[in-house]
């Protein structure tokens, strides 16, 4: 995991950092997509991720209110 991670950043890091400096008809340009996608694929990453912590915490709040409304009628019935 860790190596899958380093290769990761050292890949993204060649990708924004070091293209720009190099000329356009370098071959490296060829082994990287544009580089508009180096915004938008951790943008997209991020959106998913704050998607998933909101829909986590969504469901936990549905889940505990439903939790006290039972323990409420159960009060109320006894």
């Amino acid at each position: 995991m860790l190596l899958l991670a380093a290769f990761t950043f050292l890949y993204y890091t060649i990708w924004t950092l070091l293209l720009p400096i190099l000329d356009r008809s370098s071959p490296v340009h060829t082994w990287f997509p544009s580089r508009e996608w180096a915004l938008r694929i951790p943008a997209l990453i991020v959106v998913l991720g704050i998607s998933a912590i909101g829909m986590f915490l969504g469901l936990r709040i549905i889940q505990d209110g439903q939790t006290a409304h039972r323990a409420t009628r159960r009060r109320k019935e006894q």
